[in-house]
């Protein structure tokens, strides 16, 4: 079983945003010189935003915040975010990896942007309504 994707449109908006709740002001979050200076394409999402909006996702399939069981990724490809008002794109999809006998739902989670995986090993478990 695959669940619908959900896709989140990332903005340099949300990364300031971001910063001032995280308190994660590195400038490879909002400086372009800066960035490629260091060696990455532009500025990058911060991977715990990015990680967060795929948990979003998780919450909303799994219906309720409790119903998120364990979450986990690893970060595999940065999310680049372009100087302009469009931003770019993260879409999060899923499939049922296993069904437990104690009412559990494992998930295998895919995030990608611009056709790219930013995540590997993502995985979630949720707790299956009854």
């Amino acid at each position: 079983m695959e669940f619908p994707a959900k896709t989140f449109r990332v903005t340099r908006a949300d990364l300031v945003q971001y910063a001032g709740a995280s308190g994660d002001f590195n400038p490879i979050h909002w400086s372009d010189r800066f960035a490629t200076t260091v060696g990455l394409p532009g500025v990058i999402a911060h991977g715990m935003f990015t990680m967060a909006l795929v948990g979003r996702a998780v919450t909303e399939w799994a219906g309720a915040p409790d119903a998120v069981v364990e979450y986990g990724v690893r970060f595999t490809r940065p999310v680049v975010v372009p100087d302009d008002d469009q931003g770019t794109e993260i879409e999060v999809t899923a499939r049922v990896r296993e069904v437990t006998e104690d009412g559990l739902t494992r998930l295998d989670v895919t995030a990608t942007c611009l056709g790219e995986k930013v995540l590997s090993q993502a995985r979630a478990t949720i707790r299956t309504a009854r």
